[in-house]
């Protein structure tokens, strides 16, 4: 189990982080019933670091949402890798 991928498992998790923030925006700015107030949200925490709902804000979450992914996902490799559970 030494050979655990963790880089590869925290990539992977920005990834997918980058890119859901990058289709619901694109899915409140095309008006998708239920993705605005989901943008909005994603607004509030990413809004100070220049998120908003436009083609730019698609660009800037995928940015931050990658970011985020890496880091806070990516801390689950060293854990799983770390707990003593038979496999």
């Amino acid at each position: 189990m030494n050979g655990f991928p963790i880089l590869r498992f925290a990539v992977a998790a920005g990834l997918f982080l980058s890119l859901h923030a990058a289709i619901v925006t694109i899915s409140a700015m095309a008006g998708i019933p239920g993705m605005r107030p989901f943008a909005e949200l994603l607004a509030q925490f990413y809004g100070p670091y220049g998120y908003s709902i436009s083609g730019m804000g698609i660009i800037v979450g995928a940015f931050l949402g990658f970011s985020e992914g890496f880091v806070h996902l990516g801390i689950f490799g060293p854990i799983y890798k770390w707990l003593p559970i038979s496999r």
